[in-house]
């Protein structure tokens, strides 16, 4: 179940309301185009500007017979202007309101998500900072490796998602485009003057050139910038997962009083968010493909894609906009468990430091292929046996004809792993 969420300002975008008093924009401005032009008298423009309004009931009722939603729409609004209505949508085709329009939902829609990308920066470099220190160990193939800070990995998380912005922002400037050509885009009708009036109007720049349609590769691009930063809030997702687990319990999320997590098991704390946000990251991504499947349409157009769209811009907007505020939340009511980090570290005891007796070999003159038979000889048996890495190198005989005991113990050293941490945090913060 999806937890209580206020989302009105993504959701106004995609109510019918909204929806057609932005057609309703694009119409009135056409209209002023052509009046400036001399192709309709400009009182008529002014009475349309004055008078045009349209009621969603209505629309509706309109198009259970018409079958057309725009039809419905331009039918109500005349029923609003009377006799003037002649020269609304007057040498236009449906797209030519539907994409500009489209246009507009989908900047406002993007505006929003950058905004809420903005937040979670915020949140992951503050969070960052304060674990910059936080030793923990890094795993690879899920086992464990060399020492890191969560910092660090939290560090990693912000540098992504600044890349997520920077595809966002492009997005956004993609599909920023609006397009008054006529029934095939050649403006057989009504001058190219009138679509770069509308389009500087609603803040849209005029497609270069369009069929019927602004062309569909816009909004794939716009869908997949949106899956794509699905697939980070997942990434990070997994591994707060990960971490939860109870043979890590190195990160939680935040349990909140009363809350319960299991009907059978009282015991039960589980990773409900981020499970939640791993599920929506599969609708978004899925709805990218979708969007991509839109772009080969018949000639210079058809109506498959409407359908598609119909479903995919609020939903993937909606969802993203949701999934980013939860996850937000979830990074600054995280639970670090230091001590658990801390004990972790020591579960193999000291092979994480394998890779530092192999370089001190190397250093002292041994092959790489005997230091890595001798160093691997002597981290299985710590392995097989649970005995201590270290004190297995310091009695053994081979490696001491390359390394003293002093050597061996400064070796086994946190802050060798840790000591470029300063200027990583400086590369990824100071951009």
């Amino acid at each position: 179940m999806i937890e209580r969420y206020t989302l009105p300002k993504m959701a106004k975008i995609w109510e019918p309301h909204n929806r057609f008093a932005k057609w309703l924009q694009v119409e009135i401005l056409v209209c002023e185009a052509m009046a400036k032009e001399g192709m309709i008298p400009k009182k008529s423009a002014e009475n349309i500007k004055k008078k045009a309004k349209f009621s969603v009931d209505r629309i509706q009722e309109i198009e259970e017979e018409v079958k057309h939603d725009v039809i419905a729409f331009l039918t109500n609004v005349e029923e609003q202007v009377g006799q003037d209505a002649r020269f609304i949508h007057m040498g236009l085709t449906s797209s030519d309101i539907l994409d500009t329009a489209l246009a507009l939902q989908l900047k406002e829609a993007m505006q929003i998500i950058i905004d809420d990308v903005g937040s979670l920066l915020v949140v992951l470099k503050e969070k960052a900072f304060e674990h910059k220190n936080t030793v923990m160990i890094g795993r690879s193939h899920g086992i464990h490796a060399e020492p890191i800070t969560f910092g660090l990995k939290l560090a990693v998380w912000y540098s992504e998602m600044k890349r997520n912005l920077t595809r966002l922002e492009q997005a956004l400037d993609v599909v920023s485009y609006g397009k008054i050509s006529g029934a095939v885009g050649t403006f057989a009708n009504i001058p190219p003057r009138i679509e770069k009036y509308v389009c500087t109007h609603l803040g849209l720049k005029p497609a270069e050139i369009s069929t019927q349609i602004v062309q569909r590769d816009r909004h794939a691009h716009y869908f997949t910038a949106l899956a794509i930063l699905a697939g980070s809030i997942e990434k990070i997702a997994v591994e707060i997962r990960h971490l939860q687990r109870t043979e890590v319990g190195e990160v939680e999320e935040a349990f909140a009083p009363g809350q319960k997590g299991s009907s059978a098991m009282p015991h039960k704390k589980n990773p409900i968010g981020s499970e939640n946000l791993s599920g929506l990251a599969r609708l978004v991504r899925s709805n990218s493909i979708a969007a991509m499947e839109d772009m080969p349409l018949w000639h210079e157009r058809d109506i498959s894609h409407s359908s598609v769209e119909r479903v995919i811009a609020p939903d993937s907007t909606i969802l993203i906009d949701y999934m980013l505020n939860r996850l937000t939340r979830m990074i600054k009511n995280l639970v670090v468990n230091k001590d658990t980090m801390a004990r972790n570290l020591e579960k193999l005891k000291g092979l994480i430091f394998s890779q530092q007796v192999l370089l001190a070999l190397i250093a002292k003159e041994c092959s790489r292929q005997h230091a890595y038979s001798l160093t691997q000889r002597i981290s299985l048996q710590a392995w097989n046996t649970g005995e201590d890495f270290k004190q297995l190198l310091l009695s053994d005989p081979d490696v001491q004809n390359y390394l003293d005991s002093k050597q061996i113990e400064e070796i086994f050293s946190l802050n060798y792993h840790l000591k470029h941490v300063e200027e990583i945090f400086a590369r990824v913060f100071q951009k």
